[in-house]
């Protein structure tokens, strides 16, 4: 019986390290596959690619800069927006709200992360673009039009839309991984801020906040890798036009959508070939963000444990 148990152990964990083995494979294939594709655009442009601004197809002339400028901008604002609410979120739901209450709320925001990306593209095309072109943006270009951020026609699609998309579909992400870091805090810390003499937003701000901030800092890297990928949603409202503009209301292009849009079409080698060096690059990105999110996570994880 012994032996059998023994056996057992062994092929469970020989099974065990076989699968964790093959996601490496499978993420080394794919980094492979994408760099054997990007060899031409890499050949011809090397990288200037990523500076050039010219996108023409037509003349297979190939530059990055207009989809980097316009993934950088709709992931950064969108990260503006939900990286506060979401924090704002958390504490509610850990410090602020009675059990039942958390629990009915909890259960709302992670249903965001549940809903298809294209969902959020139809709602975004039937619901928010029109709103935007005729209240929102009207209102902004009134009141800050001297700013060149909300100067231009209101559109409705463009990087405003994709930005509030995006911060839509990245707040359930960062509010779970905050609330899950905030529930982590030991009670003691609570309970001597208390003790002390503490309200309880200054319980919250030096108990809470002041020693979770490198899980915030992870969760929020997540929620950016999360918008930086995302395709469908951002693909639908954005616009779609490769430039750099200083607007919000002028349509845009991410590295994704560009994809999306054009590999289906792409006749020329040249032109399949410069799409999987922008996919090359995504996956580099968004590869070292999510490193970078996971090591901060682990590094808190870790501190727990010595206060523990």
């Amino acid at each position: 019986m012994r032996r059998e148990a023994h056996l057992g152990d062994r092929i469970f964990y020989l099974l065990l390290n076989g699968v964790a083995l093959s996601v490496l494979m499978l993420l080394g294939a794919i980094a492979w596959q994408l760099i054997h594709l990007s060899l031409p655009a890499i050949h011809k442009f090397g990288f200037g690619f990523f500076s050039s601004t010219n996108w023409d197809p037509v003349q297979e002339v190939f530059g990055a800069g207009p989809v980097i400028f316009g993934t950088l901008v709709s992931s950064g604002l969108a990260l503006l927006i939900a990286a506060p609410i979401s924090v704002g979120v958390a504490l509610f739901l850990n410090e602020l709200a009675p059990r039942r209450l958390a629990e009915a709320v909890g259960f709302l925001v992670e249903m965001l992360a549940a809903i298809p990306s294209v969902v959020y593209g139809l709602w975004g095309i039937f619901v928010l673009a029109p709103f935007l072109r005729i209240t929102v943006e009207p209102w902004l270009s009134g009141h800050f039009g001297w700013l060149p951020l909300f100067r231009g026609a209101p559109y409705g699609v463009g990087m405003l839309a994709a930005a509030l998309i995006l911060a839509m579909m990245i707040t359930p992400t960062i509010a779970a991984i905050c609330k899950e870091v905030f529930r982590a805090v030991p009670q003691s810390q609570r309970e001597a801020a208390r003790a002390l003499g503490a309200t309880k937003w200054e319980t919250m701000r030096l108990a809470v906040l002041e020693s979770s901030h490198s899980g915030i800092l992870g969760a929020v890297i997540l929620g950016l890798a999360r918008a930086l990928g995302e395709t469908m949603a951002v693909t639908m409202v954005i616009g779609n036009r490769a430039e750099i503009a200083a607007s919000l209301f002028a349509p845009g292009q991410t590295m994704a959508s560009v994809i999306a849009n054009e590999y289906a079409e792409a006749s020329g080698d040249l032109h399949l070939s410069a799409l999987a060096f922008v996919g090359l690059a995504l996956f580099a990105v968004s590869f070292a963000i999510n490193s970078v999110a996971r090591i901060l996570v682990w590094r808190l994880n870790r501190n727990r444990g010595r206060d523990f």
